[in-house]
């Protein structure tokens, strides 16, 4: 790796001073460490969020649960109050790689690098969250752009997610055994956000099935998905699942989350 420059800042404004030029924020550093030792990336230097103690809050307020960025996906699984309210959520965060990943990543790095296979991204859609950053509210939907794109400006930090307690939601993901990534994986929820169906791991991003949607907004049941077909066009094709075969996963998958919501 070539050399840079490492800044621990104090707060969210002298994070985001410091990160000017070709110099990058860092939270648990899952991904950009391992582009850094590829020689993909080059930071000049390396702004750690991890110090920032107003990052890391898990609170649950009328309706909704907010989680700071820099919350590790161990402490969103292991919260009592998460548990609580949302179980599908600390279910997810629960079953993101392993223990070593879990204690270092966070669910702001991870909304933020936007991998087409992780799995947050499928619960901040699939339960219409909000994202709030230093300097805006971003909806879920408006979020996700595509391949490791988000609607974030240059400079700008996610500070905390905001989700709203559903009546009912349930995560399923039929990983890859080596890297637990999803294949495919399919969050589900009905309640303020209505009902939602998004799927991680089967494209360039996590996308919402609308006809799935419909159907289990007028029944929510695992019969309703029965007939539904999604198509391959635009899935990914590899050597784990050609488009068709995640094309399929994704009723199947959807079918046994509400089953077990």
């Amino acid at each position: 790796m070539e050399s840079f420059a490492y800044k621990t800042p104090q707060s969210v404004a002298e994070a985001v001073q410091l990160a000017t030029g070709e110099a990058k924020l860092i939270a648990g550093g899952q991904s950009l460490l391992p582009s850094m030792k590829l020689g993909l990336a080059a930071p000049s230097a390396l702004i750690d969020l991890g110090r920032i103690a107003d990052l890391r809050t898990i609170k649950v307020e009328t309706g909704q649960v907010t989680i700071g960025a820099m919350a590790t996906h161990a402490s969103v699984a292991e919260s009592a109050a998460v548990k609580a309210a949302i179980p599908a959520l600390a279910e997810l965060a629960a079953n993101i790689g392993d223990r070593q990943v879990r204690n270092r990543g966070t669910l702001g790095g991870s909304l933020a690098n936007n991998d087409p296979a992780a799995c947050y991204p499928s619960a901040v859609l699939g339960l219409g969250a909000m994202i709030h950053t230093d300097r805006r509210t971003i909806a879920a939907d408006d979020f996700f752009k595509g391949l490791y794109e988000t609607a974030l400006d240059e400079g700008e930090l996610i500070t905390s997610v905001s989700f709203p307690i559903p009546k009912r939601a349930k995560y399923i993901k039929f990983k890859q055994p080596a890297s637990r990534f999803s294949l495919v994986g399919v969050f589900v929820s009905q309640g303020p956000a209505g009902t939602r169906v998004a799927v991680t791991g089967a494209g360039a991003g996590v996308f919402r099935v609308k006809a799935l949607e419909d159907k289990l907004a007028t029944h929510w049941a695992p019969e309703s998905c029965a007939g539904v077909t999604v198509s391959a066009d635009g899935l990914n094709s590899d050597l784990h699942g050609s488009a068709a075969y995640r094309a399929a996963l994704i009723p199947v998958l959807t079918q046994r989350a509400v089953a077990a919501s």
